[in-house]
């Protein structure tokens, strides 16, 4: 028997990423869905994620926490999804999977908190500036379809979902590239069954 599959969510957090994937990828896959603080904070859930937030998903007796590795975890868990890079695609893949996680990601939220790191102090941080990453994050989509080139994969999963919430709430200025990218991202048809779940879910909710 496979192992079972399980996604700790709240549907206004980041699990929404993880579970476009989840719809990416095909397979069956238990939903429990956490409210903010009692639910993410209680001790059942922190013995899985001592972080004390989600996402989160369990396979059998493996854990897997933050977007970016569940992502690229359940690309190559079920390869047959055809969302794992080839071996030409790897190089990208990687780098602009990271990428997203690390210097977007930290650049767009201090930018919304007000965070303004000193001229002579951008070397300290992985970003370097706001400008210059996001400079270098269209770069990554300019000349080509998605990340990797012609073919979706699972870096598109997570860069597209920083690409798309940046634009929708302001937090990344748009560029006809980054516009371009994320409406093609967004017409996926796993993506608009994964939003359809969340929407339900915050409906159920209210």
């Amino acid at each position: 028997m496979a192992d079972k599959l399980t996604l700790y969510t709240n549907p206004m957090s980041r699990g929404r990423i993880a579970r476009w994937m989840l719809e990416e990828t095909g397979v069956d896959y238990e939903t429990k869905i956490l409210k903010f603080g009692e639910g993410s904070q209680s001790a059942d859930f922190l013995a899985i994620n001592p972080m004390g937030k989600v996402p989160a998903i369990t396979h059998g007796d493996k854990v897997v926490t933050e977007c970016a590795a569940i992502c690229a975890y359940l690309a190559e868990t079920f390869p047959d999804a055809g969302l794992a890079p080839t071996a030409d695609e790897r190089a990208d893949y990687y780098r602009w999977l990271f990428f997203a996680a690390g210097p977007v990601e930290a650049a767009v939220v201090n930018r919304s908190l007000g965070v303004e790191v000193p001229a002579e102090k951008t070397g300290m941080v992985g970003y370097g500036n706001f400008e210059r990453t996001r400079n270098v994050l269209i770069s990554a989509i300019a000349d080509r379809p998605f990340v990797c080139g012609d073919r979706f994969t699972a870096a598109d999963v997570y860069v597209g979902s920083q690409i798309g919430w940046g634009l929708q709430f302001g937090s990344i200025p748009p560029s006809p590239e980054l516009t371009a990218y994320s409406e093609r991202v967004y017409s996926r048809e796993a993506f608009k069954r994964a939003s359809a779940l969340d929407d339900a879910a915050i409906a159920a909710a209210s």
